[in-house]
């Protein structure tokens, strides 16, 4: 077995020894032997390690969605100073979708056979929970049965406030009109400190992890983010991902958890250097081994590119999203390759099968659609 093989290689410390130990045998690693993976291990050793979560939990599947983004407005309230996209009222560069033109959208995606609806923008000074729950009544009439995934935490604290609902009232409504599930934006690292100096006036992280508690107690199921790369340490990342695995333990409706990488154009961080794809790998991998209650992993392909996304599925990535249908520009504002986020169902076929994967269509919940193999 490939574990006995780890172990009798004499340059492995006995601690990384043991965390193969553990993980070879479905054990959960502490928050100490998640740091000690992301300071000492080998990539070589983390691929290992991650592929063999992955292929416990997924086999060879690798999973993708057809599915539209829709970003209402980029209009914000917030100076996120690792944001290439918000803009105010006013300032060039901002917009703000109508009704008409959203319903357009998604009538045009519709004949292709999208799954699921992805709603996220800005936070509007102006819009609160009613408009985006008209929103969201108004796309059900012409898709009653397509999947609604929608509304940051932040958006929903904004929103919540405005209209002065508790979480648990602001959901209900939501749900009422027709929302299925919640995306994972706006963790951003649960560290106070590095959040000062990154985001000071967004939500807190403490929020992020109440709202995203109060979805699940609603019945809504959401994804969870942490973005990467910037001025947090090892030590911030393990903590953000041992909050997330707390309350996953206590309610287990995190669909999938998804890395987001910094990207340094365009914004008031760009004078820092992105990290290199091997620390993006890593951090795939140990993401995958911390996570052990979270059954996916994905790779946000148009934030990291495609030839990353295919090295991603070695180290513990199981998920790549889906062919987004050139409809977001929150990254490719941010510098990324992808400038025309859009990707045909051959082409996703291509990247998994060229990492010797099964490519699986989903639907918004991880059911199976199609197995193309």
């Amino acid at each position: 077995m490939e574990i006995n093989k780890i172990i009798q290689k004499s340059h492995i410390s006995a601690d990384l020894k043991n965390i193969a130990e553990k993980v070879f045998q479905s054990q959960r690693i502490s928050v100490d032997e998640g740091l000690l993976l992301y300071e000492k291990a080998e990539l070589s050793f983390l691929a290992l390690l991650a592929n063999n979560i992955r292929e416990q939990k997924n086999g060879d599947y690798t999973y993708y969605i057809k599915n539209i983004h829709i970003e209402p407005t980029n209009i914000c309230i917030h100076n996120c100073k690792f944001c290439s996209y918000s803009r105010k009222a006013g300032e060039a560069g901002a917009w703000e979708m109508s009704m008409a033109e959203i319903i357009e959208k998604i009538k045009h995606a519709l004949l292709k056979g999208i799954s699921e609806i992805h709603i996220v923008g800005g936070v509007h000074p102006q819009r609160d929970l009613y408009y985006y729950a008209e929103m969201i009544s108004e796309i059900k009439k012409i898709a009653p049965e397509t999947h609604i995934k929608a509304f940051t935490a932040i958006e929903l604290d904004y929103m919540f406030k405005k209209s002065e609902k508790t979480y648990s009232e602001g959901f209900e409504i939501l749900k009422k009109a027709g929302l299925n599930s919640i995306p994972g934006g706006g963790a951003e690292i649960f560290s106070e400190n590095i959040r000062q100096q990154i985001c000071e006036n967004k939500s807190s992280g403490k929020i992020w992890l109440k709202i995203h508690e109060a979805a699940h107690k609603s019945g809504i199921q959401s994804n969870a983010t942490m973005l990467y790369g910037h001025i947090e340490n090892y030590s911030h990342r393990i903590d953000h991902l041992e909050k997330l695995r707390e309350l996953q333990d206590k309610t287990a409706m995190f669909n999938a958890f998804i890395p987001l990488k910094y990207r340094n154009k365009n914004n008031d961080m760009s004078s820092i250097q992105e990290v290199t794809v091997n620390e993006d790998l890593r951090n795939y991998a140990v993401c995958r081994i911390f996570l052990d209650n979270f059954n996916h992993i994905k790779a946000y392909w148009p934030m990291i590119g495609k030839a990353t996304t295919q090295l991603s599925l070695s180290f513990g990535v199981d998920d790549i999203d889906g062919t987004i249908e050139d409809s977001t520009k929150i990254y490719s504002m941010a510098g990324v390759e992808e400038q025309n986020p859009l990707m045909t169902t051959e082409n996703i076929h291509e990247i998994i099968k060229g990492a010797k994967r099964i490519p699986v269509e989903r639907d918004s919940v991880y059911n199976q659609l199609r197995i193309t193999n």
